[in-house]
């Protein structure tokens, strides 16, 4: 997906590009509930800084504007989907059985990143239009993961054959089926365990039995 954001468009004035990771997932992380509770725009960089452990200077080593962690939090989000789906496929090229552990990676994602996830869906419509693109841009690029696996394996015959259309309509469902636990935590989390949700909607999704 060329038009996906990429973190690395963020300036940054470190060199050390193992240690600008790390410092800028716990940006990330520090941010993530100051925006749930908050909101994005009520809430500063100064308290995102606190919340991280850094002096407001140093936060501004590793971003320019509040709108730069918002960016990190969707390449956070995409970056662990795209490295669980990357594993899952590593493990097994086995028609079903590959999608079934695609689908089971990346809920698990869904079940870590769920404060992210939510976050993102929150904040999307309030932000200025060019970052609402962006943020958009990247739920495309997720759901092009799962176009290419369902592409791939349907091409080889794992699958059943289906057109573009088909494969992706099945890609969206994925996502939003991963993203349900996120919206609907509060209830699905009184009635199933995570690998009770990923097995019913794997069984819903590949129409097992």
């Amino acid at each position: 997906m060329n038009h996906a954001m990429s973190i690395k468009e963020i300036p940054t004035q470190i060199k050390n590009a193992d240690l600008v990771a790390r410092r800028r997932r716990q940006i990330v992380d520090a941010a993530v509930p100051l925006f749930i509770e908050k909101g994005f725009h009520k809430t500063t960089t100064r308290q995102i800084a606190r919340a991280a452990g850094f002096s407001i200077g140093s936060l501004y080593e590793y971003v320019s504007c509040k709108e730069d962690v918002l960016y990190m939090v969707c390449d956070a989000i995409h970056a662990e989907v795209k490295q669980a789906v990357g594993d899952a496929l590593a493990r097994t090229d086995r028609g079903r059985d590959a999608l079934a552990a695609v689908i089971r990676e990346y809920f698990l994602v869904c079940h870590r990143m769920s404060d992210h996830i939510l976050m993102i869906y929150q904040e999307t419509q309030s932000l200025p239009l060019q970052w609402r693109k962006k943020v958009l841009e990247n739920e495309i690029a997720i759901t092009g993961i799962f176009v290419d696996v369902l592409a791939r394996l349907s091409a080889s015959g794992h699958l059943p054959r289906m057109d573009d259309k088909a494969v992706e309509l099945a890609a969206h469902n994925i996502s939003v089926l991963g993203h349900m636990w996120t919206f609907r935590r509060w209830f699905l989390t009184r009635h199933y365990s995570i690998d009770e949700y990923i097995e019913h909607q794997t069984r819903f999704i590949l129409g097992y039995k």
